[in-house]
């Protein structure tokens, strides 16, 4: 039975592991032979998505990456990476309520369901947040192979409910985080904004509730006509892959949403000389289609990602318990965050390397 935990044809990458079990990680298959890895790099990459920042979820994992095989001298051997990293500072004990009082807004009643009662349901289990670890180490491997060709892709918290940071095109971008501000605390690349973020998800700590966000990504580098057309191009081949991750609810590519108030004659892009060929007008501002028929045009490719407010919220809910068929209060403990953005930046990023590094050895700009 297919459980949906592959991700990937030319780059294979498959997650294992559940967030109480013994380890969590990712097979990667296809990293090109002679491949390199930087291990400087990775943890940087995993540093960025690991819990226990101030005013995020207070679980103490050091995230440590071990690859088991794949890799000799600093270099992938062309065989499949295992990556894991041990679950160290789980607490059972939180989700003792389960099966009997599944959360609202968690999948606990549907993979117990789905299981016939033998899913582990501990901190979701197989379907948490947690796994975004393997996509994080498995995104930092293939890094290196974008680089060769001149492709990047970055993502960035873009906004804490009605609070939005500039557009990441319009910002620094390629200096590593400062980790003890609130920039690099929260992943966010508008200092100005990170500091009024901040202080939002501080609010609502306090408030004993949570509260959405949008992440926004933005890949640049590609020349015209990367991509398949259908059901392989670069928007589905994205949208599904982003929507995968935990608590995404949307994903907005270009205009996203507001084409559908726009006319053709505001909406269109037309195609004007460049140096070296033809461009769309608005490229060099990051405000053209970076996607059209599935492919590539050669403008950058603007994409925000909205993830809904964390369900496990330290307040009484109201739901069903299992045993009396009654609605029964239930408060989630545990150590949560109030905001998914933050931590989830690394992952839409990992994602993203994932995907067009999947696209670019498909159409053979990767590997030749």
């Amino acid at each position: 039975m297919n459980l949906g935990m592959e991700l990937g044809e030319n780059l294979k990458v498959t997650l294992f592991g559940e967030s109480h079990g013994k380890c969590v990680g990712a097979l990667v298959e296809g990293v090109p032979a002679g491949t390199p890895l930087d291990s400087a790099i990775l943890l940087r990459d995993l540093q960025r998505r690991k819990p226990g920042r101030k005013g995020l979820s207070q679980r103490t994992e050091p995230d440590n990456c071990e690859i088991m095989s794949g890799v000799y001298e600093g270099k992938a051997t062309g065989w499949p990476i295992l990556m894991l990293t041990m679950n160290s500072d789980a607490k059972s004990r939180d989700y003792s309520f389960l099966p009997d009082h599944p959360r609202p807004g968690h999948a606990d009643m549907v993979e117990s369901v789905r299981s016939e009662g033998m899913a582990d349901l501990r901190g979701g289990g197989s379907q948490s947040a947690r796994l975004t670890f393997g996509l994080v180490a498995a995104g930092s491997q293939a890094r290196s192979l974008l680089d060769g060709v001149g492709w990047s892709c970055h993502a960035h918290l873009h906004s804490v409910g009605d609070i939005k940071s500039r557009p990441l095109f319009d910002l620094e971008r390629e200096t590593p985080f400062e980790t003890s501000s609130d920039s690099g605390r929260l992943n966010c690349r508008d200092p100005d904004a990170a500091i009024l973020m901040s202080q939002e998800i501080e609010s609502v700590r306090k408030d004993r509730d949570t509260i959405g966000s949008v992440v926004e990504l933005l890949i640049e580098g590609l020349p015209i006509g990367v991509g398949e057309p259908w059901f392989d191009g670069i928007e589905p081949s994205l949208a599904r892959a982003l929507m995968a991750i935990p608590g995404a609810r949307a994903v907005e590519f270009s205009h996203g949403t507001r084409s559908s108030t726009m006319r053709g004659s505001e909406h269109n892009d037309a195609w004007v000389p460049g140096t070296d060929g033809p461009i769309l007008e608005g490229s060099s501002e990051a405000v053209a289609d970076g996607s059209l028929g599935g492919r590539s045009t050669g403008a950058p490719i603007c994409v925000k990602i909205h993830f809904k407010p964390p369900s496990s919220l330290p307040r009484k809910q109201f739901t069903l318990h299992l045993p009396s068929n009654e609605r029964m209060p239930l408060v989630v403990g545990g150590r949560h965050d109030p905001v998914l953005g933050p931590r989830a930046a690394p992952v839409v990023e990992a994602v993203a390397i994932l995907v067009m590094t999947d696209l670019g050895l498909a159409g053979g700009y990767i590997g030749n």
